[in-house]
């Protein structure tokens, strides 16, 4: 009976334990958030629309090399990349590029692209004036989207930073989408038509 009793007690301290670390798991996410926020180093660009700049001078004397890059979550049948790898900009520049994203598969969906820059630390200095990420991406059957992205550096980045890269990870979001039908009519991402195996 005391060896019951004690497989018992053992168990219990082992769920205990198990839910006390599946609960820090999910207070990291916040406090990661946190952090990296007052540190300025947490590479998330801001999720509304710059103003674009009016005044600005563009500064000449410095160049900025900035990467795209591309991702989309596992199982997406969707093909998802950068019109351009890479583009040389100077600070204060206002710079149009575009993703091209193409639902490979039978049925439409909508999609939802998240941004980051790396380093972090010059994700504050990225300004987007336009972006296909501040929207969701309908896209319909064997469709072929070009997605938007006007941009600008500000001045003040860290002179050593010499190098940025966006980053775009493409997700699926048609099951949280209330109104399919509507969200199709209300696009006004442009399409082309896949011609056979052509693209």
């Amino acid at each position: 009976m005391g060896k019951g009793m004690s497989n018992q007690k053992l168990t219990l301290v082992l769920c205990g334990a198990t839910l006390a670390m599946f609960g820090f798991g999910f207070a990291l996410v916040p406090l990661y958030d946190i952090l990296c926020e007052q540190l300025g180093i947490n590479g998330k660009t801001s999720t509304v629309a710059a103003v674009p700049p009016t005044a600005m001078q563009v500064d000449k004397s410095r160049t900025i090399k900035v990467e795209f890059v591309s991702h989309i979550s596992a199982g997406l049948p969707i093909a998802f990349e950068p019109q351009s790898k890479v583009i040389k900009v100077h600070p204060g520049e206002v710079v149009r590029t575009a993703y091209i994203a193409t639902n490979h598969s039978q049925s439409a969906l909508v999609a939802q692209a998240v941004p980051s820059v790396t380093p972090g630390l010059g994700a504050t200095h990225f300004n987007k004036i336009e972006c296909f990420c501040f929207n969701q991406q309908p896209l319909k059957a064997k469709q072929q989207a070009e997605l938007p992205l006007l941009f600008y550096v500000e001045h003040d980045l860290p002179d050593s930073i010499h190098t940025l890269t966006l980053s775009y990870t493409l997700y699926d979001i048609s099951d949280s989408v209330d109104n399919t039908n509507e969200t199709f009519a209300s696009s006004a991402v442009p399409e082309y038509e896949m011609q056979g195996d052509a693209l």
